[in-house]
């Protein structure tokens, strides 16, 4: 699917606001609100827009975001993966390339729990290592998927 720039631009604004009025995209774009709507029904069906999501304010976050870095052994993805799958910290896992086989994004609620998740990925069998990073503040989040 071909995406002009109002498509874009439309992404853009749905991106920062998903719930936003379509009246209120439409005086943004400079377009009929019909227009609107017929844009975001097609960016729908042909799977531009695969769906909506929820954006957790600062105050709903875990206060908490880390980074592990973690180098696996050959074939051990699996079984390591479905460790990473039990700990309630681990919100996202990521293959890479590069010096480090996964990208393992954590939020903890204290620095106990971040301490405890680090540990059982440390220990997990076929870890060879691992590296995190804590966040300390974000200075940029566009939020896509």
């Amino acid at each position: 699917m071909q995406l002009d720039e109002t498509d874009r631009t439309l992404l853009s604004l749905l991106s920062e606001n998903a719930r936003a009025p379509v009246a209120t995209l439409a005086r943004k774009l400079g377009l009929a609100r019909t227009t609107v709507q017929a844009r975001i029904d097609r960016l729908e069906t042909n799977g531009a827009i695969a769906g909506y999501t929820l954006r957790l304010g600062e105050t709903a976050r875990p206060r908490i975001r880390a980074t592990a870095l973690v180098s696996i052994e050959l074939r051990a993805g699996p079984s390591v993966l479905q460790r990473l799958r039990s700990l309630p910290a681990v919100e996202t896992v990521h293959t890479c390339s590069g010096r480090v086989d996964l990208i393992v994004g954590i939020a903890a609620d204290s620095t106990a729990e971040l301490d405890d998740t680090l540990d059982r990925i440390g220990e997990t069998r076929g870890v060879r290592n691992s590296e995190s990073l804590i966040h300390l503040s974000t200075k940029l989040a566009r939020n896509r998927a």
